[in-house]
């Protein structure tokens, strides 16, 4: 079990990752990706039972993870290199030409730890469904979990999913959402106000977890377990992590103005002072 010290050491050094990657091919999106950080370092150090070698597609006695918003790519990748799925310094090659560190997460390229593609968002749940489904019919007791963007939740097929899972009370499922408040063009209450998540997922017969810290890692990991003791009881599990978009870096925190903008060299050496290195840069 990783300590609290070391998961926010982890974070920092996530965050270190995702500033570096995209600046160095002056693309990609740093915002999302670093306002969500705690939750992927805590669900992937500590919080979820997987086996990074050797990595199977099926996961057959794993838990699985599903990114649906797949654009904050950056963190993903990070996590994965970090957790030992592959090599560190392969996160060098992120969005370059034949690099398996695509902007978007792509499954033909082989890439270890990624079960599907996400490029276009609102597909997450329904994939990760049809895997907890798989689970359950072959007596695999292990978890499904998905992350997705607020923002994201403006997509009808989300919904559909929603629905799905409550009526047929999915049990072996933790969706996570990214609540930033934040999306590309704005704040997401500006471009279309979506109201109160929380109701709206209990409405459909789920029940959720509302993290009001969800930058802090010690609340981040203790909500993944109480998510994780309600599992098998006949409702699916929303989590949803009231965040900060670029969390880390204080002129990057909590605009949208930073979703899918690089720095540039005189923003990452700020960005970076503000980040010590903890574990060893790529």
């Amino acid at each position: 079990m990783a300590t609290i010290d070391h998961l926010e050491a982890m974070s920092t050094q996530v965050r270190r990752d995702i500033l570096r990657m995209v600046h160095a091919v002056n693309s990609g999106h740093p915002g999302g990706s670093m306002g969500c950080t705690e939750y992927m370092v805590a669900l992937y150090f500590e919080a979820m039972n997987h086996t990074p070698k050797p990595f199977s597609m099926d996961g057959v006695g794993q838990d699985l993870f599903f990114l649906s918003n797949g654009h904050i790519s950056p963190v993903f990748y990070s996590v994965l290199a970090r957790s030992g799925y592959f090599n560190v310094s392969e996160l060098s090659t992120f969005r370059k030409i034949n690099s398996r560190l695509q902007g978007h997460p792509t499954t033909h390229e082989g890439l270890e730890g990624i079960r599907m593609a996400s490029g276009s968002l609102g597909q997450g749940l329904s994939v990760a469904l049809g895997a907890a489904a798989t689970k359950k019919s072959n007596g695999d007791p292990s978890l499904v979990y998905t992350l997705h963007g607020d923002g994201e939740l403006q997509e009808g097929q989300i919904w559909e999913a929603v629905l799905y899972a409550g009526g047929k009370k999915v049990d072996n499922i933790i969706a996570a959402i990214d609540a930033n408040g934040q999306q590309i063009d704005g704040p997401t209450d500006g471009v279309l106000p979506m109201g109160d998540l929380a109701l709206k997922f209990e409405a459909f017969g789920w029940k959720v977890l509302v993290v009001k810290e969800g930058n802090d890692m010690q609340s981040v990991v203790n909500a993944l377990s109480e998510a994780k003791a309600m599992t098998g009881k006949g409702f699916p599990i929303a989590l949803i992590l009231q965040t900060s978009m670029g969390h880390g870096v204080d002129f990057m925190a909590g605009t949208h103005k930073w979703h899918g903008v690089a720095p540039n060299d005189e923003e990452l050496k700020n960005a970076l002072g503000q980040l010590p290195e903890t574990l060893g840069d790529y």
